[in-house]
């Protein structure tokens, strides 16, 4: 049982040591989000194999050695009542040429529109992607032993499991890939694998898309019978998104009709409602109490996911839960150049979030440019330092 239904969904954080270790950056900030009013908070995501971080600041859990850091991150978060879980993710093909020359997908398909950044992927062999399984059930069973109430699973956002469903970057023909049902299984293998890592009453959640909005690419039909087999494998939340780095329309939303929209995904959760058998959670444009309200009460989701708001205001929950006027202040943040303004709108954020960690407050005057200037000479050093120690 949740304490509200507001949940701080996961962002870029970017504080952990290069070489993925969490740091007491991640304490400060998620003691701060404690204090929010949200009802749930999930983490940004924790890769589970250290040769897959998207971003060079990432945290790695493949074993036990942090395990106290983790403790003292999850006491931190669940301080005042929310409960807090940890999202698991595998990058895949999404990993910039600075981290990795050669990462691994399904299927050996390169990034299309950002190709220059991505180093082409090779394809995963049947044992490798076996052992992925097992990496996110350990990285499951680690958390929830350091004390994190739950786990959530990333299947969104163009990284590997996000791979592995679409048919534009899974092109196998076998037991992993061909059509719909072997693309899913990779998703339902690590469900059922952290499911038995956790046990049956530590809830275990996924992030889905909802569509990749590419030609040819993961669509809200696919989408919709992957939420009837999440329904049969006992998921006990699912999480609304959508787009790839590709196709930002997790940021921007997909279209102008739904970027007017605070809910970018609220139409889809009104047609999966009919047939999904756990909870849903909303993410992307929520701002308001109305809207908040609005969308809880057409009975098409049952979780609010707030990020943006939450960085600009960590006191937004509280406002929003005390009065049906509240707005968040928080506003599109994408830059001059519209190719890439999902990742200058991820950059100025993670920039902000930054500044919370230390125990500064958020400076929304700030420029995007110069925090992406900032960003990449940052981004770019910690790159190199992690290639040489990690190995």
């Amino acid at each position: 049982m949740l304490p509200n239904r507001i949940a701080k969904a996961a962002m870029s954080e970017q504080l952990a040591t290069v070489t993925g270790r969490p740091t007491p950056a991640h304490v400060r900030l998620y003691d701060t989000w404690a204090r929010s009013g949200c009802g749930l908070i999930v983490t940004g995501n924790v890769i589970v194999d250290r040769s897959a971080v998207s971003e060079p600041r990432q945290v790695v859990l493949e074993d036990e050695r942090d395990i106290e850091m983790l403790r003292t991150w999850a006491t931190a978060a669940r301080a005042d009542g929310a409960h807090c879980w940890m999202q698991l993710n595998h990058a895949g093909r999404q990993i910039p040429r600075t981290l990795s020359g050669r990462p691994v997908a399904p299927s050996a398909q390169e990034m299309t529109t950002l190709r220059g950044g991505f180093a082409p992927p090779r394809t995963l062999a049947a044992s490798e992607i076996e052992e992925l399984i097992q990496r996110f059930a350990r990285s499951a069973e680690i958390a929830v032993r350091a004390g994190f109430d739950g786990v959530q699973i990333h299947a969104a956002h163009g990284y590997l499991i996000s791979q592995f469903l679409s048919p534009l970057t899974n092109q196998r023909d076998d037991a992993w890939g061909g059509d719909p049902e072997r693309r899913r299984r990779f998703l339902l293998a690590v469900i059922d694998a952290v499911r038995g890592a956790v046990g049956p009453k530590v809830p275990v959640a996924v992030k889905l898309n909802s569509s990749d909005f590419q030609r040819g690419g993961f669509d809200e039909d696919e989408s919709m019978a992957v939420v009837d087999s999440l329904g049969d494998a006992g998921v006990d939340l699912l999480e609304i998104s959508g787009g790839t780095f590709e196709s930002t329309a997790m940021m921007t939303g997909a279209g102008e009709s739904t970027r007017a929209r605070e809910a970018y995904f609220l139409d889809y959760a009104e047609r999966v409602r009919a047939r999904a058998r756990m909870p849903l959670m909303l993410t992307g444009g929520l701002r308001s109490a109305a809207g908040m309200q609005a969308a809880l009460q057409s009975g098409a989701i049952d979780v609010c996911g707030v990020a943006r708001p939450l960085v600009l205001e960590p006191d937004i929950a509280q406002r929003l839960l005390a009065s049906d006027k509240t707005v968040s202040s928080a506003v599109p943040r994408r830059g001059r150049i519209p190719r890439l303004a999902g990742a200058a709108e991820t950059i100025w954020y993670t920039e902000q979030i930054r500044r919370i960690s230390r125990g500064r407050t958020p400076k929304p005057g700030r420029s995007v440019e110069a925090a992406m200037a900032r960003y990449l000479l940052a981004s770019t050093r910690d790159a190199l330092v992690r290639r040489v120690l990690v190995r």
